[in-house]
């Protein structure tokens, strides 16, 4: 159990920034409504058939995929998250936070790497990146980028952006940085509540096949409601995977806006 003490113990820095996205997530996708996105199902076909044979451990046009993903980490709760994803053998992609998070747990860090899941950029501090210029969308992308590979040797590929809103000029600098950028489809608002079991529900009601499920490993219900959610997925027989994965044999391109 995670004690009401343990809970204070957030971040405080972390918790004024993430406010910001629990008023606003509502209007999250819309955030993007007027830029181009693929859907993993998309990215497949795109691939064409001489790709056959490059879909590594899955193939997700046969297999019934879901992604699980985890935003504004690492945090304290993260290293039993990655034992319940050891347990049962699940791949998992992290969109790490850069500052309070990726420089605060290295060794989380590296571990995330070293058990195979998927590293990700979430950006510095977690500002609304179409609120910025250039220049700032580089430095929020670019210090998490250098950040994680001085501590795993790889720079991530992936990024998410907070609330989920891109514009042309975010596109830009994403393609600049190498970085694809990946939305959601599966949402359990996990910043508004601590009920786990209300967090499970809800992304079980939502789950469907090539879903992108987004869950933050920051908050108090969310680990918790982990187990009960693989078990019941894995019952109704989704194979997880990474967000590359989901897009395999294609790769995911820089810049591209990749949404369910």
């Amino acid at each position: 159990m995670v004690s009401k003490k343990s809970v204070v113990r957030r971040t405080a820095s972390t918790a004024a920034v993430l406010a910001v996205a629990a008023v606003t997530l509502a209007l999250t996708l819309g955030g993007c409504s007027s830029m181009d996105t693929t859907s993993p199902k998309s990215a497949r076909d795109d691939a064409g058939s001489e790709a056959d044979g490059k879909f590594g451990s899955v193939d997700c046009r046969k297999a019934k995929c879901i992604a699980l993903t985890f935003d504004a980490g690492p945090g304290e709760d993260t290293p039993q998250l990655l034992d319940t994803l050891k347990k049962e053998k699940v791949p998992a992609t992290f969109f790490l936070l850069g500052k309070n998070h990726v420089l605060k747990y290295p060794d989380v860090v590296r571990r995330i790497a070293r058990e195979g899941h998927e590293v990700a950029n979430h950006t510095w501090t977690h500002q609304v990146l179409t609120d910025l210029d250039a220049d700032e969308i580089r430095e929020e992308l670019g210090r998490t980028q250098d950040a994680i590979k001085k501590i795993t040797g790889r720079k991530p590929v992936l990024m998410r952006p907070p609330q989920g809103r891109v514009d042309d000029e975010v596109t830009k600098v994403s393609k600049e940085l190498g970085l694809s950028q990946v939305l959601w489809s599966v949402t359990a608002k996990d910043y508004k509540t601590t009920d786990s079991e209300l967090i499970k529900k809800r992304v079980l009601d939502q789950a469907g096949q090539d879903g992108i499920i987004l869950l933050h490993d920051i908050y108090a219900g969310t680990v918790p409601a982990v187990p009960g959610i693989i078990a019941e997925l894995k019952k109704r027989g989704y194979t997880f995977v990474t967000v590359p994965q989901l897009l395999a044999p294609a790769e995911p391109k820089p810049g591209e806006v990749y949404r369910p």
